[in-house]
């Protein structure tokens, strides 16, 4: 009964009918670009890498650290957790990465844990290159960039200008 009054009321007024259904597929839009953009990432990341080279890279590491999920720039969306690995020529992950877009690592000289720290620091900060699976990843580190000049691994989303994660190795 209600339903067919709603019915007759959108009938007598067509202008209400077009701000009702502009309104509601507006909604979808916005919902299925927001999906897409959190999916995309998921559904296009390769594999992460093998077991055996990420405990090979972290038996030659020079430095150990722990990203985890207690920092003052993560939340439910922006996270990660498990063991980090630095060695002269690679930074390896092991864990889990909150899943994204145009996600960066780099080092820096000092610990920061949220947005406004990474960007007033970001001047002295080293890239080392892109993160492109969430299950872990190996990174190589560009020839000429000493690991042992900075103390801080960082991970950050680019496209959003979003802090990951990060965790301080020495």
């Amino acid at each position: 009964m209600i339903a067919s009054g709603v019915r007759s009321n959108l009938n007598r007024d067509p202008n209400m009918r077009w701000i009702i259904l502009t309104f509601t597929h507006t909604v979808v839009l916005v919902v299925g670009v927001a999906l897409g953009i959190y999916l995309l990432p998921i559904l296009t990341a390769p594999e992460g890498p093998d077991q055996a080279l990420l405990e090979t890279t972290a038996e030659s590491a020079l430095f150990k650290a722990s990203f985890n999920r207690d920092l003052k720039g993560s939340d439910f969306l922006h996270w990660g957790e498990g063991e980090v690995s630095v060695t002269p020529t690679k930074i390896a992950h092991e864990g889990a990465l909150a899943p994204g877009p145009n996600y960066k690592l780099y080092l820096l000289n000092e610990f920061v844990e949220d947005e406004a720290q990474f960007e007033a620091a970001r001047s002295g900060a080293q890239l080392i290159g892109d993160v492109k699976t969430f299950d872990g990843f190996i990174v190589d580190v560009p020839s000429g960039v000493d690991v042992a000049s900075y103390s801080t691994v960082v991970v950050w989303c680019e496209a959003f200008s979003e802090f990951i994660t990060a965790a301080k190795y020495q």
